[in-house]
């Protein structure tokens, strides 16, 4: 009876190895952020070879613009850590090295567009087996996120003082839930120095981030040159806190080439004060400067001539118009803007609806579908084109009621996802559900992805990074994972996301501990995981 019992129990402890070994989740030890889809592992180790390299055999993408090339670059500098690597390969079995990485690249196409294939597969051989890491993707851009993955399974071993690759052979398969896994910053509030903001799009990317939102101007500041109307950026704080067109290219080329699109935001008709810095005119008055003035077509031809510039560099099929928070009291309170008014027949709550759906009209003209705040549905969600996305902030029970109308939506939700709402913990940004209450399936598809917000009113290049990170990667695996994967009770992911933000430190990103609130500094000394 005692062997019969011993026997079971063995059965029982493979059975539970085997599950430990399939389910990431339930697996604190598999230190990889966000989790995916599947994943498999053993307990031997390999070590990368002096000459690690890239080998592209067999692929159908090019790389004549180095994406690739780059990536793979980047991916080894993301191991190395800034450590030296001088250990005596000569000492280390060569059936333990493994030789390089084989990308395989199934399609040519490199364009980076919302709803591109960001899938790929990787696996590490067992040591004994020399050779290569395989990785396999339909699109350069789900390369970029195996290179992302690789990067985690690797450490830098301070005995040998060499890469090492624990727990071979790996099987990863993975791909995204949401297509639209999004970050906003806002440069207008406080002017954000180009590295930082490509410091941000870097860290992005290490938590599979894929959409920047760049909420570029506002009342406070206009720091963006537009060629069209090259006395916008009067509006700019200072000559030197500006970004020149030429600047604009390069982030978005920048985010290009890490699998990141940039979603342009003119936020119109308020939040527009600044606009009048350089052209008076496009206030109802001078006491009275925004909302910007309705009865002036002037105002619709800058709007035009913004909307055809950013068509040059902007690639994202989406432009976000704003269309948040229109106090419209200016329209009724200035002479000329309330005989328009009265002309043409039109209430505060009319010429509110006209100018958005003018503007809608302006960015459907230069071929974007256009995003807007959610108080445009709120307030005439049955006017507006059917090519319009709903960006919910205000709060819950938006997104169900924007599908079931048929029209698209980002959530937001503010209460959750804002990242200077500092009382907001991570557990809060990793329980955030975008489908709550949506259960159809055909309404489900209609949530593009979610968004997590950095306004900022109080943040600048000092702070951004401890004040989005690690928040903004607890809800990147809510974006990222399949659902039944995710954990239901946060405290199971708090060793690993604890790792995760070791890493960001380790790699140069400013993340703050996990314990406490946003941007919470150390409480004491200790170590970075258990803070």
């Amino acid at each position: 009876m005692m062997g019969k019992i011993v026997w079971v129990l063995l059965v029982v402890l493979l059975l539970v190895q085997a599950v430990l070994a399939i389910d990431g989740v339930s697996v604190d030890r598999l230190n990889i952020w966000p989790m995916p889809h599947s994943v498999s592992h053993g307990r031997e180790s390999l070590f990368l070879s002096k000459d690690f390299e890239l080998n592209t055999e067999g692929t159908k993408y090019n790389d004549g613009s180095g994406i690739l090339k780059d990536g793979f670059s980047r991916l080894l500098d993301m191991v190395r850590v800034a450590h030296v690597v001088d250990g005596n390969f000569s000492k280390i079995d060569t059936s333990l090295l493994l030789q390089g990485l084989h990308v395989v690249v199934l399609s040519a196409d490199g364009q980076l567009q919302y709803g591109i294939d960001e899938s790929y597969k990787l696996s590490v051989p067992a040591s004994g087996k020399p050779g290569y890491a395989y990785l396999e993707a339909h699109t350069v851009y789900g390369a970029l996120h195996g290179f992302q993955t690789f990067s985690q399974l690797c450490l830098f071993n301070y005995t040998a003082r060499v890469i090492e690759v624990p727990m071979v052979p790996w099987t990863v398969i993975d791909q995204p839930r949401f297509f639209f896994r999004g970050l906003l910053i806002d440069t207008s509030r406080h002017y954000l120095p180009l590295p930082v903001i490509k410091n941000v799009i870097d860290s992005m990317a290490y938590a599979k981030l894929n959409v920047l939102h760049w909420h570029i101007v506002d009342a406070q500041s206009f720091p963006l040159e537009i060629p069209s109307y090259p006395k916008l950026w009067d509006g700019a704080y200072s000559v030197s806190e500006r970004y020149t067109f030429a600047d604009a290219a390069e982030i978005v080329s920048y985010a290009q080439r890490r699998g990141i699109n940039v979603l342009g935001e003119i936020d119109v008709p308020g939040h527009a004060r600044s606009w009048g810095i350089g052209y008076p005119s496009l206030w109802p008055s001078k006491d009275c400067p925004e909302p910007l003035d309705v009865s002036n077509n002037f105002t619709f031809k800058v709007i035009d001539g913004i909307l055809s510039d950013f068509s040059k560099i902007f690639k994202f099929k989406f432009v976000h118009l704003g269309g948040d928070e229109v106090n419209t009291s200016c329209w009724t309170l200035t002479p000329h803007v309330k005989k328009w008014l009265t002309k043409h027949h039109m209430n505060e709550s009319q010429a509110y609806q006209y100018f958005v759906l003018r503007a809608q009209n302006i960015a459907l003209s230069h071929g974007y579908e256009i995003v807007n705040w959610e108080e445009t549905f709120n307030n005439f969600g049955n006017k507006l084109s059917r090519k319009t996305v709903v960006h919910n902030w205000l709060g819950a029970g938006v997104a169900e009621k924007v599908v079931a109308a048929g029209l698209r939506c980002i959530v937001s939700n503010q209460d959750k996802w804002y990242l200077h709402h500092l009382d907001a913990t991570w557990q809060q940004f990793y329980m955030n559900e975008p489908l709550t209450n949506i259960t159809n399936p055909n309404q489900q598809k209609l949530v593009l992805g979610g968004e997590v917000c950095m306004w900022g009113e109080y943040i600048d290049g000092s702070d951004i990074e401890q004040t989005i990170w690690p928040r903004a990667a607890a809800a990147a695996e809510r974006l990222w994972t399949p659902y039944d994967n995710l954990a239901k009770d946060p405290r199971q992911v708090t060793g690993r996301l604890a790792h995760f933000r070791c890493l960001l430190n380790q790699r140069g990103v400013a993340a703050a501990p996990l314990a406490g609130l946003g941007r919470v500094a150390p409480e004491e000394p200790g170590s970075c995981y258990t803070q």
